[in-house]
C-alpha cells in the first residue's frame, strides 16, 4: 500500500478548496446517490402502482382483442411501434422521473450547486496500465471498495431469505387464493425484501459519505511550504513589499525635499525632527506640512532650509505634535493654530511682511 506523503500536515486552505471545487473535485459519494436513487424507485412504484397497472392492463386487453386480428401494413406497424412506445413512457417515465429527482437532489445536498465540464476532459494517466495495475492491487481505496461491496452483496442476498422465512407458513394458504390476491401477496413480499435490504445498504451509504468526506480532505492536505508560498501570493511577498515601501518612500522623500525651499519655516525638536510649514491663504485656508522627517532625514530638511535661506526654529513641543498628527500635504489641525501662527508671525515681523 503506497504511504502518504508525511509532509502533508496542514489542511487545505479555502483557497485550495474552491480550486479543486473548479476542477470538479468534490466530496461526493456514488454509493449514496444509488441508495437515495432505489429508494426513489421504490416510492415511486409503491404510488405509481395503480397508474401502472391499468396501463398494464389496458395494453394487454388491446393486444389480445385487437393486435392479433390486424393486417400487417407498413402503417399498421408504424401504428403498433408509435402505440407501444408511448405505452412504456408512460408507465416507465412517471418511475424514472422519482429516480431522477431523488437522485439529483441527493447530489445537489452532498456538493451544493456546481457547473463544469473539466472531469469530462480526457486524462492521459487514466491510460497507464503501471498506475491503473497499482491502483487494482495495492490501493487502499480497492480494500475499501471490496469490503463494501461484499457488505452490500451480503444485505441483498440475506434480506430475502429473512422475509422469505418470515412469510414460509403464509406461502401454502396462498394455494387457495385468486390470482389477484396473489399478485398482490407477492408485490407486498417483495416491497418488504426491499425494505429490508435497504436498512443496512443506507447504513452502508451513511458509512461511505464519512469515508469520502475524510478521504478527501486527506488527499488536498498541503505541505508547510504550499501554505506559505499561498500566504504570500495572497498577502504580497514581503521581499518585494519592502521595495515597495522603499520605492514609495523614497519618492515622497524626494518630492517632499522639492518643497522645502518654498517652505516659510522648519520648525525643529532640535535634533531629531524636523517639519516644514507654509501658510499661502491661496491654497489652504491653514498652513500646510510640505515635509517632514527624523533623524537623517530631518537633518537634510535643515540643511536644504539653510541653503535657501528658509528660516529654522526650534520648538520641541510643536515640532513634535506636528510630526504625529499631519501627514504632509494636510493642513495643521485646530488645536495648533496659535502656536503655529506665533511661529509665522516672528518669522513675518523679521522679514518685515
Amino acid at each position: 500500500m503506497p504511504q502518504k506523503d508525511p509532509s502533508r500536515t496542514e489542511q487545505a486552505t479555502p483557497k485550495q478548496r474552491q480550486k479543486a471545487r473548479k476542477e470538479g473535485n468534490v466530496p461526493k459519494s456514488q454509493e449514496l446517490s444509488k441508495i437515495v436513487g432505489l429508494v426513489g424507485g421504490i416510492i415511486a412504484l409503491r404510488f405509481t402502482f395503480p397508474h401502472i397497472r391499468d396501463h398494464v392492463l389496458h395494453t394487454v386487453d388491446w393486444f389480445l382483442n385487437q393486435a392479433f386480428v390486424m393486417q400487417f401494413s407498413q402503417e399498421n406497424i408504424y401504428f403498433l411501434f408509435i402505440f407501444s412506445g408511448a405505452t412504456i413512457g408512460k408507465i416507465v417515465l412517471p418511475v424514472m422521473f422519482f429516480i431522477l429527482f431523488f437522485t439529483i437532489g441527493i447530489m445537489y445536498i452532498q456538493i451544493g450547486p456546481l457547473w463544469t465540464m473539466k472531469p469530462l476532459k480526457p486524462k492521459l494517466k487514466v491510460f497507464n496500465i503501471v498506475e491503473g495495475l497499482k491502483k487494482k492491487f495495492v490501493d487502499i481505496k480497492t480494500l475499501v471498495r471490496l469490503v463494501r461491496n461484499v457488505f452490500q452483496a451480503a444485505a441483498v442476498a440475506i434480506a430475502p431469505y429473512i422475509v422469505l422465512k418470515m412469510e414460509f407458513s403464509n406461502l401454502a394458504p396462498l394455494f387457495y387464493e385468486s390470482p389477484a390476491v396473489i399478485g398482490s401477496y407477492i408485490l407486498n413480499t417483495g416491497f418488504k425484501m426491499a425494505l429490508f435490504a435497504l436498512v443496512p445498504l443506507l447504513i452502508i451509504a451513511v458509512a461511505d459519505v464519512v469515508y469520502t468526506r475524510w478521504d478527501y480532505n486527506e488527499n488536498l492536505k498541503m505541505t508547510k511550504d504550499e501554505v506559505k508560498d499561498e500566504r504570500k501570493q495572497a498577502e504580497g511577498d514581503p521581499k518585494i513589499k519592502s521595495k515597495q515601501k522603499q520605492k514609495m518612500f523614497s519618492a515622497v522623500q524626494q518630492r517632499m525635499m522639492k518643497d522645502v525651499p518654498k517652505a516659510d519655516v522648519v520648525i525643529t525638536n532640535p535634533t531629531h525632527i524636523a517639519v516644514a510649514i507654509k501658510y499661502d491663504p491661496t491654497v489652504a485656508p491653514a498652513p500646510l506640512v510640505l515635509a517632514k522627517g527624523v533623524n537623517h532625514l530631518a537633518e537634510k530638511i535643515k540643511d536644504l532650509a539653510r541653503k535657501n535661506n528658509i528660516p529654522v526654529r526650534e520648538n520641541k513641543p510643536l515640532a513634535q505634535a506636528l510630526y504625529k498628527s499631519v501627514e504632509v500635504g494636510q493642513t495643521i489641525p485646530e488645536d495648533l493654530y496659535k502656536a503655529v501662527a506665533a511661529v509665522l508671525a516672528e518669522i513675518y515681523r523679521i522679514k518685515g511682511r
